[in-house]
Parts: structure tokens; C-alpha cells; sequence
């Protein structure tokens, strides 16, 4: 059986170019990604549903039963254990 070399490969690819013109290109290679998207999803068994978790899953696997709590205030004056340590501190 004959195999698919370079020179082949760059021959079809150039008489696909020419037919559709270089437009078209770009969609008909995301379609082509899509349908082989469908076809292996298929075959796997999954479904679009089958990605996007729901909330109460989410919630679930976070091990949140409540509201995150309020975000704390800030206020403009650092912390000491927030500064760098100088110089005069390192024995």
C-alpha cells in the first residue's frame, strides 16, 4: 500500500487552496475540528452537559454549605510581619 509522503501531502494541500481560495480556509478547518471534536465525544459517550459542572456539584466539591464571608477591610498601614525584613534585623 502507498504511503503519503511530503511531495503528496504539499500537492493536495495546494489543490485544496486553490478550490476553496484562502477565505474559506479558516472555517472549513474549524469545522473539520469541530466534527472530529463530535465524532471522538461520541464515541467516548460524552456530552456537552457532561463538561459544565453545575453550582450544587461545585459548591460540593469546594465543601462550601454557605456565602463566602465579607472580604476584610483594608486599611492603609502595613503590618510588621507584612514588611521586609532590613538589614539591621539580620544577625
Amino acid at each position: 500500500m502507498p504511503s503519503i509522503g511530503p511531495l503528496e501531502l504539499g500537492i493536495i494541500l495546494l489543490i485544496v487552496l486553490i478550490v476553496f481560495g484562502p477565505k474559506r480556509l479558516p472555517g472549513l478547518g474549524r469545522q473539520l475540528g469541530s466534527g472530529m471534536r463530535e465524532f471522538k465525544d461520541s464515541i467516548t459517550g460524552k456530552d456537552k452537559e457532561d463538561d459544565k459542572p453545575d453550582a450544587d456539584s461545585v459548591v460540593r466539591q469546594q465543601g462550601l454549605d454557605r456565602a463566602p464571608a465579607e472580604p476584610e477591610v483594608v486599611s492603609g498601614e502595613a503590618r510588621p510581619q507584612d514588611q521586609p525584613a532590613s538589614r539591621a534585623d539580620v544577625s
